[in-house]
C-alpha cells in the first residue's frame, strides 16, 4: 500500500505543478499581449474592397485605400501586413492629421497566380474600433503554353 502512495503523491505534485506554470505563463502572455492604445482616435473607411476584375498571369494590380480621419488626434498606423507575400501594402510614414485623408497601397503580383484571388490586408493603428481588414479580389487568367 506505501509503494502505491509514494507515487501517486508524485504525479500528484507534477500535474498540479504543471497546472500552476500553465496559469502563471496565461497570465504573463495576457498582460504582454495588452497593449494599451495611446491618443486613440476614429476613422471612417472609404474603401474596404477591391475588385480587380480580370488581369493576365504577371500583371501587377496597385490600388490606393482611402481612409479619413474622424477622431481629434493624429492617426498613427503602425503596421500594414498582407496575407500573402504575393501582396504588399505600404502604410504612410507619417501620422494623419484630424481631418485629413490617407492612403494605404496594396500591390498584387498576379505572376505564378493563376485563378481566383483573395487577398486581405491587416492594418495595426490607433483607431478604435479597430481598423477593419481591407480585401483585394480578382481573377488571373493563366499564361497559355504553345
Amino acid at each position: 500500500m506505501k509503494k502505491l502512495i509514494l507515487p501517486f503523491l508524485l504525479l500528484n505534485i507534477l500535474i498540479t505543478s504543471c497546472d500552476i506554470r500553465k496559469h502563471d505563463n496565461a497570465q504573463k502572455v495576457s498582460a504582454t499581449e495588452k497593449k494599451e492604445i495611446k491618443d486613440p482616435t476614429t476613422v471612417e473607411i472609404i474603401d474596404t474592397t477591391f475588385d480587380f476584375g480580370k488581369v493576365n498571369e504577371g500583371e501587377i494590380v496597385e490600388y490606393n485605400y482611402r481612409f479619413k480621419n474622424t477622431g481629434t488626434k493624429p492617426l498613427v498606423i503602425e503596421e500594414a501586413t498582407a496575407s500573402c507575400g504575393c501582396t504588399v501594402p505600404e502604410k504612410p510614414d507619417h501620422p494623419i492629421a484630424p481631418g485629413e485623408l490617407g492612403f494605404i497601397k496594396v500591390k498584387f503580383n498576379s505572376d505564378h497566380r493563376p485563378g481566383e484571388a483573395h487577398k486581405s490586408v491587416t492594418i495595426t493603428s490607433n483607431a478604435i474600433p479597430e481598423f477593419p481588414t481591407l480585401y483585394l479580389k480578382g481573377t488571373v487568367i493563366g499564361k497559355t503554353t504553345e
